[in-house]
């Protein structure tokens, strides 16, 4: 089978059940954007800093193709069996969360990101989940959204904005935080 189907030169995709859309559509911005963010999380993962967390990194990319695959079926179609997303799945990155921001100091402050590329890097694919979020979000608005994908990925950029932290600490760099010359 070939890689090109030429099926989508005239702006138009199917999604998972056949049901052809235009490739503008909200469904597919949100799951394009979620396709965006499990690179961005297979870039994190793939920095040596991170070899003691890939697994759990590797867990997450799991459940973004979980994500991904319900944003991509037609919701009017029940024919499809897909993996589900969990409650436990949710509550597996709270867990996270909590343990990390046992080692870090109090934030009193906004953090401007960088520092060190890694730290970047989990920045970067914080903003780009906040961006999968609202884009979600706005396809929930006109469409049926399973709630437990919208409750994941905003705790996945909390995440994300911790694990920057955590990976600072790690590799010490000293946090900038933001204030106001005004």
């Amino acid at each position: 089978m070939k890689i090109y189907t030429k099926t989508g030169d005239k702006g138009e995709t199917s999604l998972l059940g056949g049901t052809r859309v235009h490739k503008s559509h909200l469904r597919i911005d949100a799951y394009g954007t979620i396709d965006e963010l499990n690179a961005q999380m297979g870039l994190l993962r793939d920095q040596e800093v991170n070899q003691k967390r890939s697994e759990k990194l590797y867990a997450i990319q799991d459940r973004l193709f979980v994500i991904g695959a319900s944003l991509a079926t037609d919701p009017e179609l029940k024919t499809f069996k897909l993996p589900a997303l969990r409650k436990e799945d949710v509550t597996f990155l709270e867990e996270e969360i909590d343990s990390m921001e046992t080692n870090l100091p109090a934030l009193r402050n906004f953090i401007i990101p960088g520092g060190h590329p890694v730290v970047s890097f989990a920045h970067i694919a914080r903003t780009v989940c906040r961006r999968a979020e609202r884009a979600v979000v706005l396809l929930a608005e006109s469409s049926p959204v399973d709630p437990l994908i919208t409750e994941y990925v905003n705790r996945l950029s909390d995440y994300l904005f911790v694990l920057g932290r955590q990976l600072a600490l790690e590799l010490k760099v000293n946090e900038v935080t933001w204030r106001s010359e005004k």
